[in-house]
């Protein structure tokens, strides 16, 4: 399977320089940057130590310091913090949705990198369908939403 990409020739010197920059790097570029910024995320919360905070001391969560519910991501540094250290009933307490998807993106990184860095097929790709995201996107909706229902069984998603 042959994929063409259309790309328009930039107009200014920065876009043709960042243009040049990217038809020249090698293949291994993208996947390093994204790693970069993993260990950028893992830096932060070995600094913050999220699970001695809770979520009205730095770092905070603006949605529940202005609001008093729990956004949809409320939790997700300390569910990353109790993964990192293997404590995965303490991971899923902090942020259900995000344990759930932990493992996905973990396998879906390693084979977009195993296939663009080493061009091989040994790593099958997992193809997520249009309905299959709309489901997980909908399911963390209602996450979102159960998380700030005061009473029981509810009351076991609060952060």
């Amino acid at each position: 399977m042959v994929v063409t990409v259309l790309v328009q020739e930039p107009t200014n010197r920065f876009n043709r320089f960042v243009y040049r920059l990217w038809t020249r790097s090698p293949r291994w570029t993208a996947p390093a940057l994204v790693l970069v910024c993993f260990f950028g995320g893992v830096a932060y919360t070995v600094a913050a130590q999220p699970t001695g905070t809770d979520a009205f001391e730095s770092p905070t969560c603006l949605v529940k310091l202005t609001t008093g519910f729990d956004c949809p991501g409320c939790g997700g540094t300390r569910a990353f913090w109790y993964l990192m250290h293997g404590n995965l009933p303490a991971a899923a307490r902090s942020h259900l949705m995000a344990v759930f998807a932990a493992p996905f993106l973990v396998y879906m990184y390693i084979a977009w990198t195993a296939g663009l860095v080493f061009r091989t097929k040994r790593v099958p790709m997992l193809r997520l369908s249009p309905l299959a995201i709309s489901i997980f996107l909908a399911a963390w909706g209602v996450f979102s939403i159960l998380r700030n229902l005061p009473w029981a069984p509810f009351t076991w998603f609060f952060v």
